[in-house]
């Protein structure tokens, strides 16, 4: 067992007793200090809960005259449950009750004999395991999610407010929409972190400015950890948005004027893909694929012919509303006879690649672009990934192509995004986002609604309001709004409605499956959405299902 100690001046003698009294199976880390000449206490309680919180030892013991001036500075550590104890008692407690892995003692309370007797009843008393204990620890987890930024309550009420508002939507809320979902913790405390503060135009040991050593640090674990975790040769993780990473892709491959071959926006693709509103059609010559009419899904042969009759310069791949695997090594073939480059957008299916649940397009094409977010959960960014003879070129295209300063918070966050999906885990989670989406979709389409291609085999699917209902998809996303799911309106292959109304509906299983949910949710969150859409009008019926829905989510926390 390993025990970091600490005090203050006023607590020396007791801290050096307790090390001479307790011994067997214990191994001390003395974080000081090592006399009684006059010191600030929050030093030392730092230095010892830095060490529980990192996981460096098991447990913390800070002592000071009362105890209490350690306790607040040791608890405002994430990971860090410390408790006043004066009596053995209230030691087993804690333990027992609320998990506390650091002790605070006050020297001028208790005797030294008396003082070895609680630590020992601390260390040597396990966690209860009980429901109502667990679910009320869990609960302490909660309230800290909003201390996270609860400075802000004082400082700026109505920043405040708005954070508030976001964690009670994510607390009691089904979120489906299918280009979302819930980063971690660890994921939002370094995307909020000091590294903000960083000027680092340039890359790694390359900067403009000076004093950008530990940025370096924080972006080579991105850019390493992402060529690690996809089997890439090189990654830029600068870019801001998913947009940005196709455009360095363009900046570095191609001049305005050239063809692309994408997507068309109506078919599933992307704005960055070649809208007409986007830089992306005003700057080059779009060329639109669709889907087969009949089957709503991709027909490589008709894919093929059309881009040797095209002949573009990049033929790109990705979709932000295409529920069907794609077959990369069949679109390297089709990019070989053309001799075009290969680029993959794979911003809605990285997490399903990262995890194993897709097939990966590094090994096929040129360039592959992605957002962090989305399936992989991460913070909100873009990253582009790259054959090695196009590190240079995507680099300069990024900067100083089309941005200065990199967002290192934001980059140190996709660091930690990365390192959270090369545990086992996560291949996990990826798998049962897919079999959540199956089992969504194929329940409301047992209820009569008609599904996009027939189905899916990733973490979205789409539902044809329109051709069922009568309704729009605008209709459709507003009466599930006020039921408590959250879906967006989305386009359907040859719709007949504005981008604004819309045929469909697009449903993502992302954000509930990091959230816990399994099939048996799938099935009750399916057939809620039929309720309400079969009664598009019905207010009882959209309250019933809110209440049904904050309760159930109640049971699954959200990170």
């Amino acid at each position: 067992m390993k025990i970091a100690i600490g005090s203050d001046h006023g607590g020396v003698e007791l801290k050096a007793a307790l090390l001479k009294s307790i011994s067997n199976d214990v191994v001390f880390f003395d974080k000081g200090p090592a006399d009684k000449s006059s010191c600030d206490y929050p030093d030392y309680g730092v230095a010892v809960a830095k060490a529980v919180a990192s996981g460096e030892v098991d447990f913390g013991v800070l002592i000071c005259r009362s105890g209490i001036g350690m306790s607040m500075v040791a608890n405002r550590f994430q990971n860090v449950r410390a408790a006043l104890c004066p009596t053995v008692e209230s030691a087993v407690m804690t333990r027992q009750h609320n998990g506390a892995n650091v002790l605070c003692l006050g020297a001028d309370n208790v005797s030294v004999e008396y003082a070895v007797e609680i630590v020992k009843a601390f260390i040597s008393t396990p966690v209860d395991m009980d429901q109502r204990h667990e679910r009320r620890r869990w609960k302490l987890e909660r309230a800290s999610r909003l201390s996270d930024a609860s400075g802000l309550m004082k400082d700026d009420p109505e920043v405040w407010a708005a954070i508030e508002a976001q964690t009670v939507q994510e607390d009691t809320e089904i979120n489906l929409i299918a280009s979302e979902n819930t980063s971690s913790r660890a994921c939002r405390e370094a995307a909020g972190s000091v590294l903000m503060n960083k000027y680092a135009e340039g890359y790694p040991g390359k900067r403009w400015y000076s004093g950008c050593l530990p940025v370096d640090a924080a972006e080579e674990l991105a850019r390493k950890r992402a060529c690690e975790l996809f089997g890439a040769e090189h990654a830029n993780v600068q870019p801001h948005c998913g947009s940005a990473a196709n455009m360095a892709v363009y900046f570095a491959t191609i001049k305005p004027g050239d063809t692309i071959l994408s997507m068309s926006l109506d078919q599933g693709g992307h704005l960055s893909h070649g809208s007409p509103v986007n830089f992306s059609g005003k700057f080059y010559n779009i060329v639109p694929y669709t889907v087969d009419k009949e089957t709503e899904q991709l027909d490589y042969d008709a894919l093929e012919k059309q881009a040797m009759e095209v002949k573009p310069k990049i033929l790109l791949t990705g979709a932000s509303a295409y529920p069907r695997k794609l077959d990369f090594k069949r679109i390297r073939e089709i990019c070989d006879k053309v001799g075009c480059i290969m680029m993959v957008d794979m911003a809605h299916i990285a997490g399903l690649i990262a995890g194993g649940a897709h097939e990966s397009p590094v090994p096929y094409a040129d360039f592959v672009t992605t957002t962090t977010h989305k399936t992989l959960g991460g913070p909100r960014g873009g990253m582009v990934l790259c054959k090695a003879e196009y590190a240079k070129a995507i680099d300069s295209a990024v900067f100083p192509g089309m941005q200065g300063g990199p967002l290192e918070n934001i980059i140190a966050a996709k660091a930690v995004c990365f390192r959270e999906w090369m545990q086992s885990e996560k291949k996990d989670y990826a798998q049962q986002v897919v079999k959540n989406c199956a089992v969504l979709c194929k329940t409301v389409q047992d209820r009569g609604y008609r599904i996009v291609s027939g189905g899916t085999d990733n973490h979205l699917f789409l539902v044809d309001v329109k051709s069922t209902k009568g309704i729009t998809g605008k209709e459709a996303a507003a009466a599930l709004d006020a039921a408590g799911i959250v879906v967006n309106k989305n386009t359907i292959p040859y719709d007949t409605e504005s981008p604004f109304k819309t045929s469909g509906i697009r449903v993502g299983t992302a954000s509930v499956t990091t959230r816990g949910m399994k099939e048996p949710e799938m099935i009750k969150i399916g057939t809620w959405i039929a309720d309400v859409l079969d009664n598009i009008s019905d207010t009882a019926v959209q309250e019933r299902i809110k209440s049904d829905a904050a309760k159930l989510v109640a049971n699954f926390p959200v990170p």
